[in-house]
């Protein structure tokens, strides 16, 4: 069970609190960040709600103020009491805005990817259709593996985190039907080239990193996929991701 720091719903229309709702399953959208440190800090937190605002357009959830009370929300919600390492999640659909609190676990080293053939609908949007995942990664040490999305022999991102793939230090991601995060467009910035190509589950151990980004996971190194004997064999590129990423956080302003 996810042990909740704050978990709060309020009706869309007047914003007025109601009984908690996670609105998993629902038509709508989310989005999660990671909330950290005292004054607190949420990385890449202007990106993340533009993101939510363009999505809730295509799933036509139309409130003129949306933006504005998110940010209020948020704002009410935080207590500068306490210092952060949280993921912050807000999530809506067309009667309800949801948002919640709950520790950031950090991924180990000795990380481990099960394949599963699952994937998201309607990927191309953070949506709220996450029950069937959430099945899985309920069941796992959510520090030491994550569930892999396969379909039609490929496969796509993880249950929580977009996929790099490194082969002779060149990067690698599917070409597409999968959710492109805040994180992944972090990482574009800034590595040279990634190259887009279908990602075959029998093709896997070709390469030799395979590597998680997200707001949950930040950056983490897969270590194994035991159902195929994959092992990495490198540290190299996870380490210059790692790097990048612990920049962009050392360079994350309080949030006000």
């Amino acid at each position: 069970m996810v042990k909740y720091l704050l978990k709060k719903s309020y009706q869309l229309k007047d914003l007025k609190e109601i009984e908690f709702k996670d609105l998993w399953g629902d038509r709508g959208v989310f989005t999660t960040m990671w909330i950290f440190e005292n004054p607190s800090k949420i990385l890449f937190f202007k990106e993340h709600i533009n993101n939510l605002i363009k999505s809730t357009k295509a799933f036509s959830i139309s409130k003129s103020s949306l933006r504005s009370d998110i940010l209020n929300l948020i704002k009410n919600n935080i207590n500068s009491k306490i210092k952060y390492n949280h993921l912050l999640r807000v999530a809506v659909n067309k009667k309800i805005l949801s948002i919640s609190l709950r520790k950031r676990i950090k991924p180990k080293l000795n990380f481990n990817l099960k394949l599963v053939k699952l994937k998201r609908q309607k990927p191309e949007f953070k949506n709220l259709k996450y029950k069937e995942i959430i099945k899985h990664l309920s069941k796992l040490d959510n520090s030491k593996s994550d569930i892999g999305l396969c379909s039609n022999k490929k496969i796509f991102e993880t249950g929580t985190s977009n996929l790099l793939f490194v082969k002779d230090d060149k990067f690698f991601s599917p070409i597409d039907k999968f959710y492109k995060g805040i994180t992944y467009k972090f990482f574009k910035s800034k590595i040279k080239k990634i190259t887009k190509k279908d990602i075959f589950v029998n093709n896997l151990k070709e390469f030799d990193e395979i590597i998680l980004i997200g707001s949950g996971k930040g950056v983490a190194s897969v270590k194994t996929i035991s159902q195929l004997g994959w092992q990495r064999k490198s540290l190299k590129n996870y380490n210059i991701l790692s790097k990048y990423y612990k920049l962009a956080v050392t360079k994350c302003k309080v949030y006000r």
